[in-house]
């Protein structure tokens, strides 16, 4: 009797690695591939290690690098960032099987690339939030918990979503099958697009949340992603006690203040203190998803004749800083406060 086929997990990183760790400790057969030599060769020998508040453990994984990899998959969990969607999609197409599905472990809009690329029947969708960075070699931190929702694009049950669901659960028992994951991926962003707005400080995501001065901010933010959404006809849905409904069109004010605040104590309880975004800027020195996040949004905006200044001002200071033009500072961000007051 031959071997199950192994679910395909391409980037390795922090939510890639996270999750085919837990797979494999699980029993579950997973293939890692990644473009990191050295990650890839840790995880295949020594083990890749999940260090954390919430348990710690190494685990071996079978890993490969893109160029060693051979033969087609039905699944296939796409784990990197956003920027580096369409390249991954390139190398990874020739390995999908004619009736396997491409699910996106991704933040942001991934999905709609995926659909385009390889047919919305092959693309699953998928709401991840739990707190991970990459730091090295076969060497992750799990940071918190925190929600994970899978679906497919047109809200059908499937039993391949029922099957994927069951999956998550290995990794986080209170993931959710969902069939309206448009709701979840829209709701994050309104929350993504706040987390790269912290990363224009030194700051921790909680000292900014916290601040009265910074809080124009986080509101236009909300706002701007409600309206977008709303002109897309996609009802938002939130994670933990955090509603993006609530800066939907005409809504009032005191209740996004108060999810402002259940924000800032949120991530005041997690070992992950900054947003990847920052680590990505201030660690790794290199440029972040902010255009296929945060960018798009604006993009999507304008077909719908809705305005985001505030976006497209945070997209352009992330530029600046990645560019080595502006420093991580309060004074950066104020040019972000400026325009929202």
């Amino acid at each position: 009797m031959s071997a199950p086929e192994p679910i395909l997990i391409w980037g390795a990183g922090a939510i890639g690695g996270t999750l085919g760790a837990y797979w494999a400790r699980a029993g579950i057969p997973v293939l890692l591939v990644d473009i990191v030599p050295d990650h890839v060769e840790a995880c295949r020998t020594t083990g890749l290690a999940i260090t954390g508040p919430i348990e710690e453990f190494r685990q071996v994984v079978p890993a490969v690098t893109p160029a060693e990899l051979t033969g087609t998959y039905q699944r296939i969990v796409l784990a990197v960032k956003a920027g580096a969607t369409d390249a991954s999609l390139s190398a990874l197409a020739p390995h999908l099987a004619e009736d396997g599905f491409v699910l996106s472990a991704q933040n942001g809009l991934n999905e709609l690339a995926i659909a385009e690329r390889v047919g919305a029947a092959r693309t699953m969708g998928c709401f991840v939030n739990f707190g991970a960075d990459w730091h090295g070699p076969g060497e992750i931190l799990y940071g918190n918990r925190g929600a994970v929702v899978v679906g497919e694009l047109d809200g059908a049950l499937t039993p391949r979503a029922l099957e994927m669901h069951r999956l998550m659960r290995i990794f986080e028992p209170d993931a959710v099958l969902t069939d309206n994951i448009w709701g979840y991926l829209w709701g994050k962003l309104a929350y993504g697009a706040m987390l790269f707005a912290t990363a224009l400080t030194e700051d921790s995501m909680s000292a900014n949340f916290s601040d009265p001065r910074r809080l124009p901010v986080w509101l236009a933010l909300g706002r701007e992603v409600g309206a977008v959404a709303a002109a897309r006809g996609v009802a938002s849905l939130g994670f933990g006690e955090f509603d993006p409904m609530v800066f939907a069109p005409g809504r009032p004010e005191y209740p996004q203040i108060a999810a402002i605040a259940w924000l800032a104590d949120y991530t005041s309880k997690t070992a992950k203190t900054h947003s990847g975004i920052w680590r990505d800027l201030a660690v790794r020195k290199r440029k972040t998803e902010v255009d296929p996040q945060i960018g798009v949004i604006a993009a999507l905006g304008r077909e719908a004749g809705v305005a985001t200044p505030a976006l497209e001002t945070l997209v352009a200071l992330i530029h600046e800083i990645e560019d080595g033009r502006r420093p991580l500072s309060f004074d950066t961000l104020k040019v972000l406060i400026d325009r929202c007051n």
